[in-house]
C-alpha cells in the first residue's frame, strides 16, 4: 500500500502548511488504549513505532491518556471524562495527534463534537497480497482505490433524543436531528478538494425520498461546489450506494456522506478489503486537531486471546505519521512492512487461507516491526 502519490488529506481539511514543528525535536502522539481488544492492538502499534524510531524514522514523545468508552463510563460515569478531554487539549496544544483504540458508548461521538472533528476520511485500497482472501472474485477487487469522506458532527448521531410515554403508557422513543448549510458545505468542500487531486469524480450519498429536505440541501450544495471546483458529481440513495460499492467499486473516486450513511458505507467496504480489521480513518477539525482510529469495534469476545488482527491500527498509525506530521516516507515504510509480511504468507485468523502461516496479534506486530527494520536498510526515512 504505497501512498507516495496521495496528496495530504489533512491539508485538504485544515489548509495547513507547513506541518507543525516537533516539540524539542520530538513529535507528540497522544494514546488512548481503549477497551476490549484495543490495548492489544495499540501495544502492537507502539512496537512498530519503536522499530521506526530505532532506524531513524523520527523521534516521538508518547503521552498516555486514561480510560475511555465503556470502561470510563463504568469507572467514572462518562465515556469521555473531563480528564480525557484535558489530555486531548494538551496533546493538540503541543502540535500532536491522537491515536486511540476502540472506545464504546458515546465516546467517539462526544470526542468528535467536543473538538469539532467534523471530517472523517477513510481510504479504501485493496492490497494485492490479499486478493485471494477477499470473498469476492480476485479480478473484481484488483485496483480498488477510493476515499470515503464522512460528516462527523451533525446528523442523526449528533441529534437529540428522549423517551416518553403515550396515553396508553407505552414507551415512545423520539430522535430529532438536522444539518445546517454551513455543516454541509464544509464537508462537501473537503471532498471536492480531494477529488480535484484524484480522478475528479464526486459521489454524494443521500436518501431523497426518506429525508427529503436534508437530501435537497446536500444536493444543492454539492452541485454548486462541484461546478465551482470543476469536478463531476453524481448522487446516490444510500441503499443503492451500498450495492454500488460492492458491485462497481472501481467506479468510485471520492464518496461523501452524512454521518450515519457514511458509517454504513465505510463498514460495507470491509467486504472489499477482506476483513473488518483492515479499515482505518483519520478525523479532522478545521484547525490542528486530528484523531486516528480503526473502523472496527472493540471485539470484546476476542480480547486477551492473541487472535485479533492489528493491521488496521497499524495503518491508522501510518496515516497519522503522514497526515499530521508530514512523514510520508516513514508512513510508506510502515505500510510496505505490512505488505512484506503478507507476501511472506503470514496471516491473522480473520485472513486465514490455505497454505498460509498463522500469526497471533503479538506475532504479527513483531513481524511488522522486524520488517520495518529490514526494509529501512538503504532507505532514507
Amino acid at each position: 500500500m504505497n501512498l507516495s502519490t496521495t496528496p495530504s488529506w489533512g491539508e485538504c481539511v485544515q489548509g495547513r502548511s507547513p506541518f507543525p514543528s516537533p516539540v524539542d525535536g520530538m513529535h507528540v502522539i497522544g494514546v488512548f488504549e481503549g477497551e476490549g481488544s484495543g490495548p492489544e492492538v495499540i501495544r502492537v502499534c507502539l512496537e512498530v513505532l519503536s522499530a521506526l524510531e530505532s532506524v531513524g524514522g523520527g523521534k516521538f514523545r508518547l503521552c498516555h491518556g486514561g480510560l475511555i468508552g465503556q470502561d470510563a463510563e463504568a469507572r467514572h460515569g462518562a465515556a469521555l471524562t473531563a480528564e480525557a478531554d484535558q489530555f486531548c487539549r494538551d496533546v493538540f496544544a503541543d502540535g500532536g495527534a491522537l491515536l486511540h483504540g476502540a472506545g464504546g458508548g458515546r465516546f467517539v461521538y462526544e470526542l468528535r463534537k467536543r473538538f469539532d472533528l467534523f471530517c472523517k476520511i477513510s481510504p479504501v485500497r485493496v492490497s494485492p497480497e490479499l486478493r485471494n482472501v477477499v470473498r469476492l472474485k480476485p479480478e473484481h477487487v484488483d485496483g480498488i482505490d477510493f476515499v470515503i469522506v464522512r460528516e462527523n458532527c451533525a446528523g442523526i448521531y449528533q441529534g437529540k433524543w428522549q423517551e416518553t410515554f403515550d396515553i396508553n403508557g407505552m414507551r415512545v422513543a423520539e430522535h430529532s436531528f438536522s444539518y445546517t448549510e454551513t455543516e454541509v458545505r464544509r464537508i462537501v468542500e473537503v471532498a471536492a478538494r480531494i477529488a480535484q487531486h484524484r480522478r475528479g469524480n464526486l459521489t454524494v450519498v443521500q436518501k431523497d425520498g426518506g429525508v427529503p429536505t436534508i437530501s435537497k440541501l446536500w444536493r444543492d450544495c454539492a452541485l454548486e461546489i462541484a461546478d465551482a471546483s470543476g469536478i463531476a458529481v453524481q448522487f446516490m440513495n444510500v441503499d443503492y450506494a451500498a450495492y454500488y460499492l460492492v458491485q462497481h467499486p472501481r467506479e468510485i473516486d471520492v464518496m461523501v456522506a452524512p454521518n450515519m450513511f457514511g458509517d454504513v458505507m465505510i463498514d460495507v467496504t470491509s467486504v472489499l478489503l477482506g476483513s473488518r480489521a483492515l479499515g482505518y480513518s483519520g478525523n479532522f477539525s478545521a484547525d490542528s486537531a486530528a484523531v486516528y482510529q480503526t473502523n472496527h469495534g472493540a471485539a470484546h469476545d476476542l480480547a486477551g486471546k492473541n487472535v485479533v488482527n492489528p493491521v488496521g491500527q497499524i495503518f491508522a498509525l501510518a496515516m497519522l505519521l503522514r497526515e499530521s506530521f508530514g512523514m510520508l516516507e516513514a508512513s510508506c515504510l510502515v505500510e510496505r512492512a505490512v505488505s512484506q509480511v503478507w507476501r511472506q504468507g503470514w496471516r491473522t485468523r480473520d485472513l486465514e487461507e490455505p497454505g498460509c502461516r498463522l500469526a497471533g496479534t503479538r506475532e504479527m506486530g513483531s513481524l511488522v516491526a522486524d520488517a520495518v527494520v529490514s526494509l529501512s536498510r538503504g532507505i532514507k526515512v
